[in-house]
């Protein structure tokens, strides 16, 4: 007679993932037990590939920095879909069932591989690879509208006083709240209804 698992198969994987958590917090506790704690000032600096660190941590970082890890992405990536290719491609039976299978497959990771070399090409062509570009482009636009007329709008929005941003509210002192208003200043207007509500007819 066969004997029924009595353990379902959400229930083996809920039993290795309480194991895998038990391992872990006992080798944290064993590690607070052994080893030794003897903290000093050299050893709670910060560790910088074995130099002193100078200034501070905080600081921007170039946006080179970020072109060059998205191409980076982009390859490392793509590994990850030439491995199981390359598996599939050197299985003997499938290409002993049908040869064209081999050949499809290698078709296939060219046109694939070909896409993303173009794509290298490109940003290699643009200079987003180099470090530091010979060539600056300037941007520009292409408008029919003088660059005369935007240095006319500069020079009369430059007429225009704009207030300074403060953080704390402007407090209003009560002797000048109750001042009359002067002839520059525009009466406060009243509103001119008074909303009425009625109360509901108790049944």
């Amino acid at each position: 007679m066969v004997e029924v698992s009595q353990i379902s198969e959400f229930g083996k994987i809920l039993i290795f993932l309480i194991t895998g958590i038990i391992l872990v917090a006992l080798m944290f506790f064993a590690n607070r037990l052994i080893a030794p704690n003897n903290p000093n000032p050299e050893k709670l600096t910060s560790y910088e590939c074995g130099e002193e660190p100078t200034g501070n941590a905080w600081l921007p970082f170039n946006s080179r920095f970020y072109v060059i890890a998205l191409v980076f992405l982009l390859f490392d990536v793509e590994m990850v879909f030439v491995f199981p290719w390359a598996t599939v491609f050197g299985n003997h039976e499938i290409i002993a069932a049908d040869a064209r299978w081999g050949w499809f497959s290698l078709a296939e990771m060219f046109i694939f591989l070909g896409i993303l070399i173009l794509g290298l090409i490109y940003v290699w062509c643009k200079g987003d690879l180099d470090w530091i570009k010979p060539k600056p482009t300037v941007p520009t636009t292409n408008t029919s509208i003088p660059a005369s007329l935007y240095e006319k709008l500069n020079l009369e929005q430059s007429i225009y006083k704009v207030k300074e941003f403060a953080l704390e509210p402007v407090l209003v002192s009560a002797a000048t709240a109750t001042a009359p208003a002067t002839s520059n200043e525009a009466p406060i207007r009243k509103p001119m209804f008074k909303p009425t509500f009625k109360k509901p007819d108790n049944e």
